[in-house]
């Protein structure tokens, strides 16, 4: 019997096994792609593309938006709606502006900003007041007391789930941002966003039941409970929800400057944010029910000190990133990387705005054919660079035309079009083709002030492009050194590099005379010019021997 199964084996034919040899003819007898019957299986693809994501969360957005609209306008009639939300508005240019001065040293992208609003406006008040609905009817029913029912969810209830609800906002762009998100001042400013829209939504909600109110007991002007409404909220306390909010953006904050493995200490102190932020709330929620005086008593006595010390701490983070680019940024200038001055520089944010507006003046004259420069005698610029192509500049053999080594076989940007004339054709370009030249050329005289205009535009913006790159390398580094960079630090590292370099023929002139005319750059005697003499050539970096501490003309030191 231990014969059959053998025998039965033997019996079955043979599949045939395709040889390695014959891959080319393998390949060359598969079908075209629209007419295979085995198609590969996309395992997770969807949830990958980063255009589903978009899609998918601007479609919960709407739908959020949506509801909570149609909630509101059920609960205050389409006119108190419309009129709600014509004063909700007003307060919100000013929030969006404060948040927004606050995070110009490293701005964050409008993209998340923009996600943090509608998302308290949309996401966060929807959940408010469904739970907070809910709550206070299961509480009435529970207790058979209405009144004490109200009392109990405004003080209890709202902060817990209002406060939750906005800090998912936070939470979710500390996850998926980390790149943007590395500080108390990122933390702020997204949980500022966050609690501005949440505010608009819930003054729409009271200010049009206020104008309600008003329409039913007849009274109006200044002595309306609509007035009276607007006052409390867009006047007196138009940072409560932000200052609430920004004590869980704090924590979070704190536990992006934190070292990944300490891992307690980052869910630490997101929890102690978020409980803070619970407890002020639950606060200046309850100052309405302990007399007359207790809403003027709360708000003098914990509202007023708490903004102004948040207020401290969010200014403190911010002078501390300008004092990151001066203590993180003179190593790549000692690397050749950067100039002297930039550094000095880039940790101004009065300097950064005058290089900014030298450029925009420098070459919008240039670009008009005026040889004056706005940098002084000093920085006069030597002849454009004007040849056939875009971004044509000079030969090998011109003291300027350096080109940097990044690594093996990689070069960066030669110019992609106008090639502003400090005579390096390889510099960041602005599309028009050529550098005009002084006022003999027919090209130079026909160009309209709409044109220099422009070219103004694009200067200023290279210029801004310049710093906020710069902005991003120290605080890269900072990051290294705190153990928060993660493992791609020389990925990214080299990246800003590159975006620096293809920027500075623009960039560094600018910054140097900001420099200089801040009074943060003391020189004995003026320089003939901003680049005097050629750049020496840099050690490849990432190659052997690389030191971003060690200047490009020293060699590196070999162990004995």
């Amino acid at each position: 019997m231990s014969d059959g199964p053998v025998q039965q084996r033997q019996s079955q034919p043979a599949v045939p096994l395709l040889e390695e040899q014959r891959v080319g003819e393998i390949l060359a007898a598969v079908p075209e792609r629209r007419h295979w019957r085995y198609r590969p299986r996309r395992v997770g693809m969807v949830w990958r593309s980063r255009t589903f994501r978009i899609v998918a969360v601007f479609t919960v957005l709407a739908l959020c938006g949506l509801a909570i609209l149609a909630l509101v306008r059920d609960q205050t009639g389409t006119e108190g709606f419309l009129v709600g939300l014509g004063l909700a508005v007003l307060p919100v240019p000013l929030l969006m502006a404060a948040f927004r001065w606050l995070d110009r040293v490293e701005p964050a992208p409008w993209r998340n900003l923009l996600f943090a609003f509608a998302w308290g406006a949309f996401a966060a008040a929807l959940v408010a007041i469904l739970a907070n609905s809910f709550a206070t009817h299961w509480i009435a029913t529970a207790t058979a007391d209405p009144s004490h029912a109200d009392t109990l969810g405004a003080t209890v209830i709202a902060p817990v789930v209002e406060e939750s609800a906005k800090a998912a906002a936070v939470l979710l762009i500390f996850l998926f941002r980390k790149r943007e998100f590395n500080g108390i001042v990122d933390g702020v400013v997204v949980a500022g966003f966050t609690a501005s829209g949440f505010a608009f939504t819930e003054n729409i909600l009271y200010l049009g039941n206020a104008f309600g109110e008003d329409q039913q007991i007849g009274t109006s002007g200044v002595v309306s409970v609509t007035a009276a409404t607007f006052f409390v909220r867009a006047v007196m306390s138009p940072f409560a929800h932000p200052l609430f909010t920004v004590l869980t953006g704090i924590g979070f904050g704190l536990a992006a400057a934190s070292a990944r493995r300490r891992r307690i200490r980052r869910i630490a102190l997101p929890l102690s944010g978020l409980l803070l932020a619970m407890g002020l709330h639950a606060l200046w929620n309850g100052s309405a029910t302990v007399g007359p005086y207790g809403f003027y008593a709360v708000y003098g006595v914990f509202m007023v000190p708490a903004f102004g010390l948040v207020t401290w701490l969010a200014i403190w983070s911010r002078q501390r990133e300008l004092r990151a680019l001066s203590a993180e940024l003179p190593a790549y200038a000692a690397a050749g990387w950067l100039t002297p001055a930039e550094p000095l520089a880039l940790s101004s944010m009065r300097a950064r705005g005058m290089a900014r507006d030298a450029a925009r003046r420098r070459h919008s004259l240039s670009a008009r054919g005026n040889r004056t420069s706005p940098y002084g005698p000093a920085h006069a610029p030597p002849s454009p660079a004007y040849g056939p192509g875009p971004g044509h500049g000079p030969g090998p053999g011109h003291p300027q035309a350096h080109t940097p080594v990044y690594g093996a076989g990689y070069a960066p940007g030669h110019g992609q079009g106008y090639a502003p004339g400090f005579g390096t054709g390889h510099g960041y370009g602005y599309g028009t083709g050529r550098a005009p030249a002084s006022g003999s050329s027919p090209q130079a005289g026909a160009r309209t002030k709409a044109q220099a205009k422009a070219h103004g535009k694009a200067a200023a913006r290279t210029v801004a492009e310049y710093e906020s790159f710069a902005t991003s390398l120290a605080s890269l580094r900072r990051q290294a050194r705190r153990g928060t960079a993660g493992a791609d630090f020389a990925e990214r590292e080299l990246e800003l590099l590159h975006h620096l370099w293809q920027r500075r023929d623009v960039a560094a002139p600018a910054l140097t005379y900001a420099a200089q005319a801040t009074g943060r750059l003391r020189l004995h005697r003026p320089p003939p010019g901003p680049y005097a003499h050629p750049f020496p050539p840099h050690t490849p970096y990432g190659g052997p021997g690389y030191n971003p501490y060690l200047a490009p003309h020293q060699p590196p030191r070999r162990s004995q």
